[in-house]
């Protein structure tokens, strides 16, 4: 029986891992490699505060009583990045997984934020 429940709760939480794994390293990538050239927006200290939003943003996602926020965050950065990269000719189609993954993930943890 201990192991049922400890196999549920590690399935419910391995997809929101998986996901805030990406974002922490792309914010710290962000963060620390603020002097990319080939971004649209070259700005370092702009890149930083994308960088600490995107930590934040984790955060709250990983928190269950801000999941719905930082769901919300995620998904609308990554919705950017999706329009970013069509409009460089760069492959969208894994940022769209990625966006759809951050509410299926969220959908897993926390069903009531999506019921009626």
């Amino acid at each position: 029986m201990k192991n049922d429940k400890f196999l549920k709760t590690l399935l419910i939480w391995l997809p929101s891992m998986i996901i805030s794994l990406f974002f922490i390293l792309n914010a710290f990538d962000k963060i620390l490699n603020s002097n990319q050239s080939d971004k649209i927006i070259t700005n370092s200290a702009i890149m930083i505060s994308t960088g600490i939003f995107l930590l934040v943003a984790t955060a709250m996602f990983l928190y269950n009583k801000t999941i719905f926020i930082g769901t919300l965050l995620l998904s609308l950065y990554m919705t950017v990045i999706v329009f970013i990269h069509m409009y460089k000719g760069k492959p969208y189609e894994l940022t769209i997984l990625i966006v759809m993954a951050t509410i299926f993930a969220s959908f897993i943890r926390k069903r009531q934020l999506f019921e009626n």
